[in-house]
Protein backbone atom coordinates (compact mmCIF):
# COMPACT_ATOMS: atom_id res chain seq x y z
CA UNK A 1 0.00 0.00 0.00
CA UNK A 2 1.59 3.26 -1.14
CA UNK A 3 2.12 6.04 1.39
CA UNK A 4 -0.23 8.35 -0.53
CA UNK A 5 -3.02 5.80 -0.26
CA UNK A 6 -2.36 5.37 3.47
CA UNK A 7 -2.50 9.13 3.98
CA UNK A 8 -5.80 9.22 2.16
CA UNK A 9 -7.15 6.40 4.33
CA UNK A 10 -6.03 8.26 7.45
CA UNK A 11 -7.89 11.35 6.28
CA UNK A 12 -10.99 9.30 5.51
CA UNK A 13 -10.90 7.66 8.92
CA UNK A 14 -10.49 11.04 10.62
CA UNK A 15 -13.61 12.25 8.82
CA UNK A 16 -15.81 9.16 9.05
CA UNK A 17 -14.56 7.07 12.00
CA UNK A 18 -15.17 3.98 9.87
CA UNK A 19 -13.73 0.98 11.79
CA UNK A 20 -13.17 -0.93 8.54
CA UNK A 21 -10.82 1.83 7.37
CA UNK A 22 -9.01 1.82 10.73
CA UNK A 23 -8.50 -1.94 10.49
CA UNK A 24 -7.13 -1.58 6.98
CA UNK A 25 -4.56 0.96 8.23
CA UNK A 26 -3.71 -1.24 11.22
CA UNK A 27 -2.97 -4.21 8.96
CA UNK A 28 -0.50 -2.07 7.05
CA UNK A 29 1.43 -1.06 10.17
CA UNK A 30 1.00 -4.10 12.41
CA UNK A 31 4.60 -5.08 11.61
CA UNK A 32 5.84 -2.01 13.52
CA UNK A 33 3.94 -3.16 16.61
CA UNK A 34 5.52 -6.58 16.16
CA UNK A 35 9.06 -5.16 15.88
CA UNK A 36 8.64 -2.97 18.95
CA UNK A 37 7.10 -5.78 21.03
CA UNK A 38 10.07 -8.03 20.25
CA UNK A 39 12.47 -5.36 21.53
CA UNK A 40 11.03 -5.79 25.02
CA UNK A 41 11.08 -9.61 25.13
CA UNK A 42 13.12 -11.07 27.98
CA UNK A 43 12.01 -8.59 30.64
CA UNK A 44 9.55 -10.83 32.44
CA UNK A 45 6.55 -10.48 30.10
CA UNK A 46 5.51 -12.97 27.43
CA UNK A 47 5.82 -11.90 23.79
CA UNK A 48 2.11 -12.50 23.12
CA UNK A 49 1.18 -10.08 25.90
CA UNK A 50 3.62 -7.47 24.59
CA UNK A 51 2.28 -7.84 21.08
CA UNK A 52 -1.27 -7.37 22.34
CA UNK A 53 -0.25 -4.16 24.15
CA UNK A 54 1.56 -2.92 21.04
CA UNK A 55 -1.37 -3.75 18.75
CA UNK A 56 -3.80 -1.94 21.04
CA UNK A 57 -1.44 1.05 21.10
CA UNK A 58 -1.41 1.01 17.30
CA UNK A 59 -5.20 1.24 17.19
CA UNK A 60 -5.23 4.05 19.74
CA UNK A 61 -2.52 5.82 17.77
CA UNK A 62 -4.60 5.66 14.60
CA UNK A 63 -7.50 7.19 16.53
CA UNK A 64 -5.31 10.03 17.80
CA UNK A 65 -3.32 10.75 14.63
CA UNK A 66 -4.12 13.95 12.78
CA UNK A 67 -3.06 13.70 9.09
CA UNK A 68 -3.47 17.45 8.69
CA UNK A 69 -0.41 18.17 10.84
CA UNK A 70 1.96 17.07 8.09
CA UNK A 71 3.74 14.41 10.18
CA UNK A 72 4.55 10.97 8.78
CA UNK A 73 2.45 8.31 10.49
CA UNK A 74 5.51 6.09 11.14
CA UNK A 75 7.23 8.98 12.92
CA UNK A 76 4.18 9.37 15.15
CA UNK A 77 3.26 5.76 15.83
CA UNK A 78 6.68 4.39 16.82
CA UNK A 79 7.17 6.46 20.01
CA UNK A 80 3.44 6.10 20.70
CA UNK A 81 3.65 2.30 20.79
CA UNK A 82 6.97 2.34 22.64
CA UNK A 83 5.50 4.62 25.28
CA UNK A 84 2.50 2.35 25.81
CA UNK A 85 4.76 -0.69 26.25
CA UNK A 86 6.93 1.16 28.78
CA UNK A 87 3.84 2.30 30.65
CA UNK A 88 2.69 -1.32 30.76
CA UNK A 89 5.99 -2.35 32.37
CA UNK A 90 5.79 0.49 34.88
CA UNK A 91 2.20 -0.35 35.81
CA UNK A 92 3.16 -3.99 36.18
CA UNK A 93 6.15 -3.15 38.38
CA UNK A 94 3.91 -1.21 40.76
CA UNK A 95 2.00 -4.43 41.41
CA UNK A 96 5.11 -6.17 42.75
CA UNK A 97 4.96 -6.40 46.53
CA UNK A 98 7.64 -4.26 48.20
CA UNK A 99 9.22 -5.47 51.48
CA UNK A 100 7.50 -3.86 54.49
CA UNK A 101 10.61 -2.09 55.82
CA UNK A 102 11.43 -0.67 52.39
CA UNK A 103 7.83 0.45 52.01
CA UNK A 104 8.01 2.24 55.38
CA UNK A 105 11.31 3.86 54.40
CA UNK A 106 9.73 4.97 51.11
CA UNK A 107 6.89 6.71 52.95
CA UNK A 108 9.31 8.44 55.32
CA UNK A 109 11.57 9.53 52.46
CA UNK A 110 8.63 10.83 50.45
CA UNK A 111 7.26 12.85 53.37
CA UNK A 112 10.64 14.29 54.28
CA UNK A 113 11.46 15.14 50.65
CA UNK A 114 8.16 16.98 50.21
CA UNK A 115 8.68 18.96 53.42
CA UNK A 116 12.30 19.76 52.59
CA UNK A 117 11.47 20.94 49.06
CA UNK A 118 8.61 23.07 50.39
CA UNK A 119 10.93 24.80 52.86
CA UNK A 120 14.06 25.08 50.69
CA UNK A 121 12.79 25.16 47.11
CA UNK A 122 15.00 22.23 46.03
CA UNK A 123 14.90 18.47 46.48
CA UNK A 124 17.13 17.05 49.22
CA UNK A 125 20.24 15.06 48.34
CA UNK A 126 20.47 11.36 49.14
CA UNK A 127 23.04 12.14 51.85
CA UNK A 128 20.78 14.73 53.47
CA UNK A 129 17.86 12.29 53.55
CA UNK A 130 20.05 9.53 54.97
CA UNK A 131 21.51 11.79 57.69
CA UNK A 132 18.18 13.18 58.85
CA UNK A 133 16.27 9.87 58.77
CA UNK A 134 19.27 7.90 60.11
CA UNK A 135 19.36 5.56 57.13
CA UNK A 136 22.15 4.32 54.90
CA UNK A 137 22.46 5.99 51.52
CA UNK A 138 21.84 2.59 49.90
CA UNK A 139 18.48 2.32 51.70
CA UNK A 140 17.51 5.79 50.52
CA UNK A 141 18.49 5.01 46.93
CA UNK A 142 16.41 1.82 46.96
CA UNK A 143 13.41 3.66 48.38
CA UNK A 144 13.71 6.41 45.77
CA UNK A 145 14.12 3.93 42.94
CA UNK A 146 11.11 1.83 43.93
CA UNK A 147 8.88 4.64 45.14
CA UNK A 148 9.74 7.14 42.43
CA UNK A 149 10.05 10.00 44.95
CA UNK A 150 12.70 11.61 42.77
CA UNK A 151 11.91 10.96 39.12
CA UNK A 152 14.82 10.04 36.91
CA UNK A 153 12.61 10.28 33.83
CA UNK A 154 12.84 14.06 33.95
CA UNK A 155 15.92 15.99 32.97
CA UNK A 156 16.87 16.85 36.56
CA UNK A 157 14.39 19.64 37.15
CA UNK A 158 13.69 21.18 33.76
CA UNK A 159 10.64 23.16 32.76
CA UNK A 160 7.54 21.10 33.53
CA UNK A 161 6.03 22.17 30.22
CA UNK A 162 8.97 20.87 28.22
CA UNK A 163 9.32 17.24 27.19
CA UNK A 164 12.89 16.76 28.36
CA UNK A 165 12.46 13.09 29.29
CA UNK A 166 15.38 10.92 28.29
CA UNK A 167 12.82 8.36 27.17
CA UNK A 168 11.54 11.00 24.81
CA UNK A 169 14.87 11.69 23.14
CA UNK A 170 16.88 8.48 23.55
CA UNK A 171 17.01 6.51 20.31
CA UNK A 172 18.36 3.06 19.52
CA UNK A 173 20.91 3.04 16.72
CA UNK A 174 19.15 0.10 15.06
CA UNK A 175 15.67 1.63 15.17
CA UNK A 176 15.00 2.95 11.70
CA UNK A 177 11.74 4.60 12.77
CA UNK A 178 13.18 6.71 15.63
CA UNK A 179 13.40 10.43 15.14
CA UNK A 180 16.67 11.43 13.50
CA UNK A 181 16.61 14.86 15.09
CA UNK A 182 16.24 13.48 18.62
CA UNK A 183 19.01 10.97 18.11
CA UNK A 184 21.41 13.57 16.78
CA UNK A 185 20.54 16.01 19.58
CA UNK A 186 21.28 13.38 22.21
CA UNK A 187 24.53 12.36 20.55
CA UNK A 188 25.64 15.98 20.48
CA UNK A 189 24.72 16.40 24.15
CA UNK A 190 26.83 13.35 25.02
CA UNK A 191 29.81 14.36 22.90
CA UNK A 192 32.11 14.84 25.90
CA UNK A 193 30.91 11.80 27.85
CA UNK A 194 33.34 8.97 28.63
CA UNK A 195 32.62 5.41 27.50
CA UNK A 196 31.50 4.57 31.05
CA UNK A 197 29.14 7.53 31.19
CA UNK A 198 27.59 6.62 27.83
CA UNK A 199 27.21 3.02 28.99
CA UNK A 200 25.41 4.17 32.14
CA UNK A 201 22.89 6.21 30.14
CA UNK A 202 22.43 3.27 27.75
CA UNK A 203 21.80 0.76 30.55
CA UNK A 204 19.50 3.01 32.59
CA UNK A 205 17.40 4.65 29.87
CA UNK A 206 17.61 2.54 26.70
CA UNK A 207 17.82 -0.89 28.35
CA UNK A 208 15.85 0.29 31.42
CA UNK A 209 18.02 -1.59 33.91
CA UNK A 210 17.81 -0.80 37.61
CA UNK A 211 20.65 1.02 39.32
CA UNK A 212 21.82 -2.22 40.95
CA UNK A 213 21.81 -4.07 37.62
CA UNK A 214 23.66 -1.17 35.99
CA UNK A 215 26.24 -1.23 38.78
CA UNK A 216 26.88 -4.94 38.15
CA UNK A 217 27.35 -4.31 34.42
CA UNK A 218 29.82 -1.48 35.08
CA UNK A 219 31.59 -3.22 37.96
CA UNK A 220 30.93 -0.38 40.40
CA UNK A 221 28.74 0.23 43.46
CA UNK A 222 25.07 1.19 43.25
CA UNK A 223 25.88 4.42 45.09
CA UNK A 224 28.46 5.27 42.41
CA UNK A 225 25.79 4.76 39.74
CA UNK A 226 23.30 6.92 41.67
CA UNK A 227 25.74 9.80 42.05
CA UNK A 228 27.02 9.61 38.49
CA UNK A 229 23.49 9.43 37.13
CA UNK A 230 22.41 12.65 38.87
CA UNK A 231 25.57 14.36 37.62
CA UNK A 232 25.01 13.18 34.03
CA UNK A 233 21.34 14.20 34.01
CA UNK A 234 22.30 17.73 34.99
CA UNK A 235 25.04 17.75 32.35
CA UNK A 236 22.65 16.48 29.67
CA UNK A 237 20.09 19.10 30.63
CA UNK A 238 22.66 21.85 30.23
CA UNK A 239 23.95 20.47 26.91
CA UNK A 240 20.46 19.97 25.46
CA UNK A 241 19.32 23.44 26.48
CA UNK A 242 22.57 25.02 25.24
Amino acid sequence: MADEKVNELLRQYKETGDIAIRNQIAEKYLYIADILAKKFVGRGVEYDDLKQVAAFALLRGIDRFDPNLGMQFTTFITPTITGEIKNYFRDKSRMVKVPRRLSEIGVAVKNFSAQYESQNGVKPSVRTIADVLKLTEEEVVQALEIGGTISLDSMAGGDENEDKSLYGVLADDDDQYESFENREALRAAMRDFTDTERALIQYRYADELSQSETAKRLGVSQMFVSRMERKLLLKLKENLQG
